[in-house]
């Protein structure tokens, strides 16, 4: 009974499952017969996916675990004591006259007189959630079912695979699965928005390189670099100064061949060669973006290739749906923490702040939203001049459809969790966050906007129907209410 209750993977088939049946029966109505595969992308899904309106989800990723006390804030008088007791031992306390710049105002605030500030460095996204244009989640990260302290303790109740690995939290927060997982959540949902996008090929987009994210079971992901598509330098250029040669390299890496696996590399370089093309004249068609991206900033240059992206939409088959993957490494702060995390802070929110402005350019602030996210979050309690690996965490949503100025979720005591008292109930040992809102949930609210339909939404969050009102847990809804319709 308790392993068909939690089997995160039994209602994924089934929803999978009811989903397949509804579009096969839709099928069938028009008399064409298609592969299982062909199925599943080419049907559609809901009418939002349909409709001529455009959309667009950007995950920011923060590898290597962002450290979340030193991202949010604590900034209220009693919680900054303990914060400030905590981590100055470690010389990593930000002073509370550093934060006032970038303290919070939320519309409603918080109980208890809670109280937060975004880093000093981070006065970009500070002005955005001042300004209603910025939400942030407390205390999100991956959970299979909701847990107390009581029950993580007592083994009895699944976990997300391999807790504070990095490879494989980096896959549960993009999949939902250990590491080896072959789609994301954002895949996905590019899954169910293929067939009303004009060009499925650029549904999904990486700015990072391979990214699970944004692979789907029929999706494919395209990789794009920063200075545009990635081309195959064997044919774009002469080889030996010969054109000839060029030619004659064009057709072998082209053609179809007899074998079945040499035909298909063929076929997948072909694609290639055919959308860097596509995508070159795209975004050399297109005026250029003049929002100002700062410079010396990875994070910056992936956002403003994925501005022109959005901006050259219309002459790359105009999709109605896209998801972005964009990718900032270092976070794994175990030492030198106060010389490099403030300059990391000071990235985030510079090139997220540009990469707004630039849909406000565009015209499109409210039909693109970027979010972050992060291996887990790190130990409250120091180690050295550092912090460890965690659990939870903090993140922030920028966007013209966030209902901003606002805290979502339930804002954790400041302590390190090394007793029994009730004020430890959302920590495991050393500040680590057992979190109160699951990466389903999170992930579930920017699916719904995005127009996944809530019967759709079982089948690409496997763990969501462990959550809500329908799993008799209304205390862990399944939107958590950051999202404009």
């Amino acid at each position: 009974m308790m392993k068909k209750l939690f089997s995160s993977e039994q209602g994924a088939a089934d929803e999978s499952r009811r989903a397949f049946l509804r579009r096969s029966g839709q099928l069938a109505l028009t008399g064409t017969a298609l592969p299982f595969a062909l199925n599943m992308a080419a049907i559609g899904e809901a009418a939002a996916f349909e409709a001529s309106d455009y959309k667009a989800l950007v995950c920011v990723y923060m590898a290597g675990g962002n450290d979340y006390a030193n991202t949010v804030v604590t900034y209220d008088d009693p919680s900054y004591a303990k914060y400030y007791a905590i981590r100055s031992a470690g010389d990593i306390a930000l002073s509370k006259a550093s934060l006032a710049p970038t303290l919070l105002t939320p519309a409603t605030p918080l109980p208890d007189g809670r109280q937060y500030a975004l880093n000093p460095a981070m006065t970009g996204l500070a002005a955005l959630f001042n300004s209603g244009k910025a939400a942030v989640q407390l205390n999100v990260g991956p959970l299979v079912v909701p847990l107390t302290r009581t029950q993580y303790a007592s083994g009895g109740y699944p976990l997300p695979s391999k807790l504070m690995s990095h490879n494989d939290q980096a896959s549960v927060w993009q999949s939902l699965a250990a590491e080896g997982a072959n789609s994301g959540w954002g895949g996905r949902m590019g899954d169910l928005a293929l067939a009303g996008n004009g060009n499925s090929n650029f549904t999904c987009i990486s700015a990072a390189g391979n990214a699970v994210f944004v692979s789907g079971q029929t999706a494919l992901q395209y990789q794009i670099s920063t200075g545009g598509a990635v081309a195959v330098n064997a044919i774009k250029n002469n080889v030996y100064g010969s054109s000839a040669v060029k030619a004659a390299m064009a057709t072998l890496i082209t053609q179809p061949r007899a074998h079945l696996m040499e035909n298909e590399y063929n076929k997948v370089t072909a694609r290639s060669i055919n959308l860097e093309s596509m995508v070159t004249a795209g975004i050399g068609s297109t005026s250029s973006v003049t929002t100002a991206f700062p410079a010396g900033n990875a994070l910056a240059d992936q956002l403003k290739i994925v501005a022109r992206l959005i901006a050259a939409r219309n002459t790359l088959g105009s999709p109605k749906r896209q998801v972005f993957f964009v990718s900032i490494g270092g976070f794994d702060l175990h030492d030198n923490f106060k010389a490099q995390h403030p300059a990391m802070m000071a990235k985030l929110s510079e090139a997220m702040t540009a990469f707004y402005n630039a849909t406000v350019e565009l015209g499109v602030a409210s039909q693109v939203t970027s979010f972050t996210a992060s291996d887990f979050g790190r130990t409250l309690a120091v180690n050295g001049n550092g912090s460890d690996h965690g659990w939870g965490s903090h993140h922030i949503v920028v966007g013209g459809a966030v209902k901003g100025s606002a805290f979502y979720g339930s804002a954790p005591p400041v302590s390190v969790g090394n007793t029994t008292a009730p004020e430890d109930q959302w920590h495991i040992g050393q500040g680590r966050l057992l979190p109160s809102t699951s990466v389903d949930q999170y992930a579930a609210t920017l699916a719904s906007w995005f127009g996944v339909a809530d019967g759709e939404l079982n089948a690409v969050l496997p763990n969501l129907h462990n959550f809500g009102s329908e799993a008799g847990r209304p205390d862990y809804p399944r939107n958590m209410g950051f999202m404009n319709a």
